[in-house]
């Protein structure tokens, strides 16, 4: 991953964001870009009679806080020995990470904990990896660091979101120590069974290992979480799924229990 997108906020997983990005840039000697978005609605406010204005105080208070983090961001930066630039954008923030990862490989940002202050809401993260065609890679705030060349697991049902996710991973892939391909049987049939996988991920030089697991559909995320856990996985590769523009229902329901149990990165692309 040569050009990696950073989403910069003040929240209790930025510093697991930020490590990770810097681990996985470093192991390629790539690019980091730094977006730190101020919503709109952050500092307007609208009257009784439909006046919009502007809230000198709060605007001036996220000015300095802003300024503050971003000074605190770069004099780490500038120890880091990477290479990295840093954005500051007034806009909505999901359609601005969408926008900017264009010419990106991958854009980090934190598990969703809910719509909360301290965390990333469900329906940013939602709106992100269902807008944008660039993989995103969702780390959860106790991450400590990202072994580039650590074991990684995919997820795979054969479908078109599955087989995106998989060429998307293939820069992270190729650097892994060990590639398992993880299948859960629900009983029907895959367009594109697991072998098949097995043998695109070899035309790229890159050897893995087939499990299947049995279990139904409410099973799914369960069995995965278990299975990369037995694996000692560095981080989970899968298709999102999504069948509604609904924000709190974006996901499918095995995404929904992978973002909400895995305790480790998930690698979605849809």
């Amino acid at each position: 991953m040569k050009s990696v997108l950073l989403h910069i906020q003040d929240d209790a997983g930025f510093e697991a964001r930020l490590q990770t990005a810097l681990d996985i840039v470093r192991s390629s000697e790539g690019h980091l870009t730094c977006l730190y978005v101020t919503p709109v609605n952050a500092y307007v406010a609208f009257d009784n009679f439909g006046g919009v204005f502007v809230m000198n105080d709060v605007l001036k208070q996220l000015e300095e806080n802003k300024a503050l983090l971003q000074a605190r961001i770069e004099q780490r930066l500038k120890v880091e020995g990477v290479s990295w630039d840093y954005v500051d954008s007034t806009a909505d923030p999901a359609q601005a990470l969408v926008s900017r990862s264009t010419l990106s490989d991958l854009i980090i940002m934190s598990h969703p904990v809910g719509d909360k202050p301290q965390g990333i809401a469900h329906s940013l993260v939602g709106d992100v990896v269902m807008g944008a065609s660039t993989p995103v890679l969702l780390v959860p705030d106790t991450a400590k660091a990202f072994d580039a060349t650590g074991t990684a697991v995919v997820a795979w049902n054969g479908s078109f979101e599955a087989g995106h996710a998989l060429r998307a991973a293939l820069p992270l892939l190729a650097s892994a120590g060990n590639v398992h391909i993880v299948s859960v049987s629900e009983g029907r049939e895959q367009a594109f069974p697991s072998l098949a996988a097995s043998e695109y991920l070899a035309r790229h030089g890159i050897v893995s290992e087939l499990h299947e697991r049995r279990g139904d559909s409410g099973e799914v995320g369960t069995l995965l979480i278990e299975t990369a856990k037995q694996l000692k996985a560095q981080y989970l590769v899968m298709g999102a799924y999504g069948h509604s523009r609904a924000r709190e229902y974006l996901f499918g329901g095995v995404t929904r229990s992978l973002l909400n149990d895995s305790p480790i990165p998930l690698l979605l692309a849809r």
